[in-house]
């Protein structure tokens, strides 16, 4: 999410972009959200006939933490090229 972080995605697209499952995807989702790093809403589908979806996507404090996590990987990796 952090390539994008001002774009919506919904959960399924999460998934198939991860290869997370389900049942680990949507929990970590809720709980990002109760913890303000995720802003969710139900977005009304582009097809008619198909029901509505939770869409995702980072907050500025989600957006942080990611660099956060992305700079601290890349420090470790230059830090494994160096050993």
């Amino acid at each position: 999410m952090s390539d994008r972080p001002g774009h919506w995605r919904h959960g399924y697209e999460l998934m198939k972009d991860t290869g997370v499952s389900s049942g680990t995807l949507y929990p970590l989702l809720m709980r990002m959200t109760e913890q303000g790093l995720l802003a969710a809403e139900w977005r009304e589908p582009v097809q008619a006939g198909r029901p509505p979806r939770h869409a995702y996507r980072l907050t500025a404090a989600g957006i942080s933490l990611a660099r956060s996590v992305a700079e601290s990987e890349s420090v470790s990796s230059a830090r494994m090229v160096r050993i």
